[in-house]
């Protein structure tokens, strides 16, 4: 015996889909939810920002990105190159001279070693005086130097 369900079909219908209710189709429900996807996808969009202190480069178009630069940029990117170049020549002549003066150092102050070595507790002799205060002056420009090399870069 068959009997009728609400969609005219007969409830002894046995095959894969005799056991499950039957479905509604809600396609106002599923526009809703498509419309709700989209518009929620384009509102994150705006509101991903770069990180606060760093620079957002504008979009630059293909037929300037590989233009080659005008004259005056060239001539600021040669001075700049020039620059360097002369800082950094300036700055291995002073490393140089900082190694050469505490070579100098190191020699002078074994030799007030040596010399103050040979002198009782009681005497000191002009010569120890005056290669002490060639150290000091020596010492104070090796600090000096080295100060102008650190602060530069």
């Amino acid at each position: 015996m068959l009997y009728m369900n609400h969609r005219n079909r007969p409830s002894g219908h046995r095959g894969a889909w005799a056991d499950r209710p039957p479905r509604k189709i809600y396609w106002g429900r599923i526009l809703a939810c498509l419309a709700a996807t989209a518009v929620f996808a384009g509102s994150l969009r705006p509101a991903q920002q770069t990180a606060p202190g760093t620079l957002v480069k504008p979009d630059i178009p293909v037929s300037q990105a590989n233009r080659l630069p005008d004259a005056n940029a060239q001539m600021r990117m040669h001075e700049q190159q020039a620059k360097k170049q002369d800082f950094e020549a300036a700055n291995a002549e002073r490393k140089k001279q900082i190694a050469e003066d505490s070579a100098k150092l190191l020699k002078l102050a074994n030799d007030l070693k040596a010399e103050v070595d040979k002198t009782t507790k009681d005497t000191l002799s002009l010569s120890v005086i005056r290669k002490a205060e060639e150290i000091e002056k020596l010492a104070h420009s090796v600090k000096e130097k080295m100060k102008l090399t650190v602060a530069a870069n």
